[in-house]
């Protein structure tokens, strides 16, 4: 019998449970995936920990790559046999075999593999909305990435080296630094070294950056305020550190009339047509070597809970992946 990982209740890696299934039939509108490869990304963390709380049990993961076995009625766009990527809002991804809805399933081009496809969904996807869905950035542009020597990061340091936006990136040691300079960073700040308000204010001639793009949350989030340019962008898009506490708003007016926003990922590829276009932009420029993908950790699905415990403890590096 196929098997997925679930949880009963929120809390630590522990809870994480293999479990064996039945599989039904694909209704209308899904289809049935068999999956070569599964992401793994923070959002797991948020929905395990219960910060992202979800109805228990509940099934986890939202990022796969594999071979559609079965379409359900309605479905015109995917065929069986077809090879496909997808990032779904509802988990269940960590699983040897799964049905989910067929608008968010896209057709996974020939040339990239599964592991590479599965890894490169959700970051790659969150990084095209991050630079052309959420705010205005014209070739020349600064911005700053938090956390860029992880899987987010270092898809978003090629992308802007492609599209010729100057990234600061901030990342905790050395060698990671180094890691997203490599991939296309113009400047990496050691946050646990350096102060990278004064470094940004320092590489930017106290101008400031156009954009923030911030998944650390509480730790970094007032400090990237002091960074952004007057009508700067600040986009909160993860809670690694915990949830940004509440601020008052007049702030962003004594900031220079400073924007914030919360975006996810789900709300951008809620359509298909449009999640499609989203995905064959990421798809060429990983298939003509604009962003090379680096699968650092790779486990199998019996360990789960060892997978969560590196990632929780930010000892990974590109992304990770699991293999039913």
């Amino acid at each position: 019998m196929p098997r997925k990982v679930i949880i009963r209740q929120f809390g630590g890696s522990e809870n994480l449970e293999i479990a064996e299934f039945s599989l039904e039939t694909p209704i209308s509108g899904e289809v049935t995936v068999e999956h070569k490869a599964v992401g793994l990304n923070y959002i797991d963390i948020y929905q395990r920990t219960g910060l992202y709380p979800l109805e228990l049990p509940t099934a986890l993961g939202v990022e796969a790559s594999g071979v559609v076995t079965k379409v359900g009625d309605g479905v015109a766009h995917l065929k069986v046999g077809d090879r496909v990527a997808y990032a779904s809002g509802k988990p269940g991804a960590y699983a040897d075999v799964r049905n989910l809805a067929a608008a968010q399933v896209c057709k996974l081009p020939d040339d990239i593999s599964f592991k590479i496809g599965a890894a490169v969904m959700l970051k790659g996807l969150t990084v095209q909305y991050l630079f052309h869905r959420t705010t205005h950035l014209n070739r020349g542009d600064t911005v700053l990435f938090h956390a860029a020597a992880g899987g987010v990061g270092l898809i978003a340091c090629q992308w802007a080296r492609s599209e010729g936006i100057n990234l600061i990136a901030t990342a905790g040691s050395d060698e990671k630094c180094q890691l997203a300079l490599q991939h296309g960073a113009k400047y990496c700040i050691n946050y646990k070294s350096q102060d990278f308000v004064k470094e940004v204010k320092e590489i930017t001639n106290g101008a400031g950056v156009e954009a923030v793009m911030d998944s650390v949350g509480a730790s970094t989030f007032q400090g990237s305020l002091d960074c952004l340019k007057p009508l700067g962008m600040m986009i909160s898009f993860g809670n690694a550190s915990g949830k940004v506490p509440p601020f008052d708003i007049g702030i962003l007016a004594a900031k220079g009339s400073l924007k914030v926003t919360r975006p996810t990922v789900f709300s951008h590829i809620s359509n298909r047509d449009t999640c499609q276009l989203m995905a064959d932009q990421l798809f060429k420029k990983v298939s003509n070597g604009t962003i090379n993908l680096l699968v650092g950790q790779e486990f199998p699905l019996s360990d789960i809970s060892k997978a969560h415990d590196i990632l929780e403890g930010r000892e990974t590096t590109g992304s990770t992946i699991l293999t039913p």
